[in-house]
């Protein structure tokens, strides 16, 4: 016990640098495939969400829609595949950045609106030490009343409708919106059903969305801080 608390204190808290600094340690990013150019229609035929498209030139990609099966990954036809982890885009409402009042006190409120526990279990280890969400300014509140951000996951079951919706109008403006994951952002593996609503966008509007299944912690920090203006917005597809 004394030689574990010993070399704890010695080594410290290894929280990561990023974004100051890249971050390349592994485990952090699933990572996601990329459009590649010359690359036959077979590679889009494994995909079981249609999220890899053929096209002229090659295969497309839909990150709103790639769930990391990695089927594509591997054999003759393997795509590309990256390791990041900044993949927050622009939801369909056409919406603005947070005031920059917002940069270094933003409150979010996480809403677990039928997911798998996938989606969950990434949220907690935002304030983890490894990530230390605090760092920059941003704080997980309990009521909706205090959240600047409404952080939601899953495709919204049909018992979860009316509370989103309460969670959204209990908060104050302005406020933002964020879909985490492909469920949220439009049914994922469930799609809609008389169970499911499909996505956060049929219940409320959504202003940022984060692809993956279920993202990693860095990207879930990457979109809190798009939305305060702090990082660029990506792409959601991509062309070979």
């Amino acid at each position: 016990m004394a030689n574990w608390v010993l070399r704890s204190l010695a080594r410290g808290i290894r929280t990561t640098r990023w974004p100051r600094a890249e971050e390349t340690s592994l485990g952090v990013t699933p990572g996601r495939p990329r459009a590649a150019t010359g690359m036959s229609a077979e590679a889009a035929e494994r995909c079981p969400t249609a999220a890899l498209m053929p096209v002229e030139h090659g295969v497309a990609v839909g990150f709103e829609r790639c769930v990391h099966c990695q089927r594509c990954r591997h054999g003759a036809t393997a795509m590309p595949w990256s390791g990041d982890f900044e993949w927050t885009g622009g939801g369909p409402r056409e919406s603005v950045d947070l005031p920059a009042r917002f940069r270094r006190s933003l409150h979010v409120r996480y809403v677990d609106a039928g997911a798998c526990g996938g989606c969950m279990g990434e949220v907690r280890l935002i304030d983890a030490p490894p990530y230390n969400l605090h760092r920059f300014g941003i704080f997980i509140t309990a009521s909706p009343r205090d959240a600047d951000v409404l952080l939601v996951g899953g495709p919204v079951t049909e018992a979860m409708r009316t509370p989103v919706r309460k969670a959204y109008a209990a908060m104050p403006d302005p406020k933002r919106v964020v879909a985490m994951g492909v469920c949220a952002i439009n049914g994922g593996v469930f799609g809609a059903s008389f169970a499911s609503a499909g996505g956060v966008g049929e219940v409320i509007p959504v202003d940022y969305v984060i692809p993956g299944c279920p993202p990693p912690p860095l990207a879930i920090i990457h979109a809190l801080l798009a939305v305060t203006g702090r990082a660029a917005t990506q792409v959601t597809a991509e062309q070979p």
